[in-house]
Parts: C-alpha cells; structure tokens; sequence
C-alpha cells in the first residue's frame, strides 16, 4: 500500500464534473460514492461545469452533501463554445466542456475530470496523489475494443486498445496549456459525424500521449457483463476481470439504474439511498422501478432476480 506524507494527504483535489440542472441528483449521488470512498482526511474541490446556473437551493444542497469535505465552484458556461462544434443528439454540449479545461483553470496543473454516470468505489484522491503523469497529456482507461468498434477505431486512426472512455481523466493541464491543446480540440471538434464528438477529439489529438489507468477505476458496462469477457481478456488479464468484478467504480455508459433496471442497479440505489429526502425528491422515479430497487437490494429479491437474469443471459445474450 502506498504511504502518503501528511503534506501530501493536506492536498485539495481538484474535481471537475460537468452536467445539465437535470442530472442534479445523478450528480449528488455519484458525489455521495465519491466522499464515502475516500480517505478521512481527504479534501476535495468540487469543480461544476455546468450548461446555464444552477439554482441556489441545489447548490445549498450539494454544501449540505460534502460538508467539510471540499467545496465547489460552479461554472455557467452558457455560449464557452461556438457553435459549429459538433454535438451528437444522444449527448448535451456539456460533454464538450471538458475539452476548455486547461484554459478554464489556470491555477491548476493537474486535474481529476469524472462523469456524473458513474459510481466511486475506490478513492479518488490516491489516484490523483500517487500518479505521475510526466509529460502525458492524461491518464484513462483503454476500452477493450469490440468487434464492431473496429470500423469506428480505424475511422479515427486509433488502433484496438488504444482508445479511451473519458469518463474519467486525469489530465495534465500544464503540459496541454504549453501545447496549445485547447484550441486544436476545438478545430477538431468541428468536424461532423463524430460518434462519440470529445472522446474521439481526445483520442486523436492525444494519441501516444496517453497513460493508461487499470481498468477499474473507469468500469464501463463492458467490463462487468459476462457476454463480453472473452473481448475484455483480449486487452487485460483475468486479475483484472476479478478486480473489475469485485471493486470497479461502475460507468453506466448504457441505461441509467435511475430509469430501468441495469449492470450495478442495486449499487447506484445504494448511494442514493443515502441522499436527503430533499434531493431525493428533485429526481422522478418510475414508482415501479422505486418499488423494484426496494427488492432488490433484499438478499431474497436478488437471489430471485439474478437467477431469472441468468437464464435470460443464458437463452438471449443478457443484460
């Protein structure tokens, strides 16, 4: 295990997430993993991205949700991009943002970017700690490319492997402020039928330049399902499966445990859960689905529930 000087354990780590007003309890929820997770002492800067203000009593709410843990800035980037950035329909503009960060913040060298569909089981402030980035542009997670990627991995001139989520990044701002990255990704992210616009931006600009994380810290749905093993051992070891199984911080890159029942359901509802009544009630839930959570995270109603997922797995292909 790697020890820490208490000068080291005193840093504030600086973490950007970025949504719309609407993800507002994704986000508390995904915060709540995030804080639980970490080490005692640790500090965080809670940085916002956000799409238009958000109302004060939310951010009241997400002071009442870290205490002293950290605090937050929050960013109405309202018109920060131009407008012939390409932005695929399936995503918002806030995706984008985090292609501004090293011009957006200039008092930091490294920062910590996470997607607000994720849930934390590991702590963020050792990975920011402990990483030396050198003269990376940023550190991720290598998807483990799939068959029909292929023609996506070719279309953007990266080869299988070599391409990551950017669900979570720790990025060296310094090193792409001396490079003049910013406005490259901006150029780049002109260009129409991206299928995946920042990500893609990313990946090509920074091709070689990228350090690659464990698979766990960003567990795309993936990595967790079993239908979809065989492709993940092409890229890593059956240790890193288990890992991945047993501790991986959870990307719902697919359907949200908020809507419809998904990989990892009963955890995201464990640490929403655990939110105020408040916040809880700003998030419509399908009653069903409430009920379903409720049963679900019961020892009887899992047991129930992953046995008729199995045999659904085993006829159809799985969830």
């Amino acid at each position: 295990m790697i020890k820490l000087s208490e000068a080291e354990n005193n840093i504030i780590i600086p973490l950007v997430i970025a949504f719309t007003p609407n993800y507002f309890v994704p986000v508390a929820t995904c915060i709540s993993s995030v804080l639980r997770n970490a080490a005692k002492d640790s500090r965080f800067h809670f940085i916002c991205l956000l799409t238009e203000a958000l109302p004060n009593r939310m951010q009241e709410l997400l002071y009442e949700l870290v205490g002293d843990c950290g605090r937050f800035t929050f960013m109405d980037l309202t018109g920060a991009i131009s407008a012939d950035i390409y932005v695929d329909p399936k995503y918002t503009i806030a995706a984008s943002y985090r292609l501004l960060l090293p011009d957006l913040l200039p008092q930091y060298d490294k920062v910590l970017y996470i997607d607000c569909d994720m849930i934390f089981r590991n702590d963020l402030a050792l990975l920011y700690r402990t990483i030396d980035l050198q003269d990376h542009y940023m550190a991720g997670v290598f998807e483990a490319t799939l068959d029909v990627q292929q023609a996506h991995m070719q279309a953007i001139g990266c080869a299988p492997g070599t391409y990551i989520n950017s669900g979570l990044l720790l990025m060296n701002l310094k090193q792409l402020r001396a490079d003049g990255m910013v406005a490259k990704f901006l150029e780049a992210a002109k260009e129409e039928g991206l299928e995946f616009p920042d990500q893609d931006v990313i990946n090509q600009l920074c091709k070689g330049r990228i350090m690659g994380l464990p698979p766990f810290w960003n567990s795309i749905r993936t990595f967790l399902l079993p239908r979809y093993k065989a492709d993940f051992l092409k890229f890593y070891t059956e240790q890193d499966w288990q890992t991945v199984q047993r501790i991986g911080n959870v990307h719902y890159t697919g359907p949200k445990p908020w809507k419809t029942f998904t990989v990892a359901f009963d955890l995201w509802w464990s640490y929403y859960n655990v939110l105020s009544g408040e916040t809880k009630r700003l998030l419509h839930v399908d009653p069903k689905l409430a009920i379903f959570a409720k049963i679900y995270q019961q020892p009887w109603g899992r047991s129930l529930v992953d046995t008729l997922q199995k045999l659904y797995r085993k006829g159809k292909g799985g969830w």
